[in-house]
């Protein structure tokens, strides 16, 4: 529930929304030189997924669990290597997503905040930085 006292799913406008948002958000995805790479040519099956997800983090109708059962993030990405620099990319683009479609203020900064807790879930690459001329190894979690 939010402040109109609705799901959010229903309060951004539901289903044709969530569609909005997914497409465009492939869209960039498609551009971007770090995870673009991730994904497959043809993202249609990608597509309709991320708008069962997204519909059911929302609100919505339980229709990712209803197909695929739980989520499983994380363990659903294992096979793909994300580490900081994919997560925040990611969530670059979800960003000009929101932008592109509109989305309102007080909405986006609901949804950007659960999405950058999943985005940061799904890292499983360590991170390495450099110290001055030693390199310390931090495994993100």
């Amino acid at each position: 529930m939010n402040r109109s006292g609705l799901p959010l799913f229903e309060a951004i406008g539901g289903e044709k929304t969530v569609s909005s948002l997914v497409e465009a958000f492939y869209r960039h995805v498609k551009l971007h030189p770090v995870i673009s790479s991730l994904f497959p040519d043809d993202m249609s099956e990608t597509i309709r997924k991320q708008k069962q997800f997204l519909t059911q983090l929302l609100g919505g109708p339980q229709l990712y669990s209803a197909e695929h059962g739980h989520p499983m993030l994380r363990r659903r990405h294992l096979r793909f290597k994300i580490g900081a620099e994919e997560a925040d990319a990611w969530l670059a683009c979800m960003s000009k997503a929101m932008n592109d479609i509109g989305l309102e203020a007080g909405y986006r900064e609901i949804i950007f905040d659960r999405l950058s807790k999943t985005a940061h879930h799904m890292i499983n690459q360590p991170a390495f930085h450099y110290t001055g001329g030693v390199i310390s190894h931090d495994l993100l979690r």
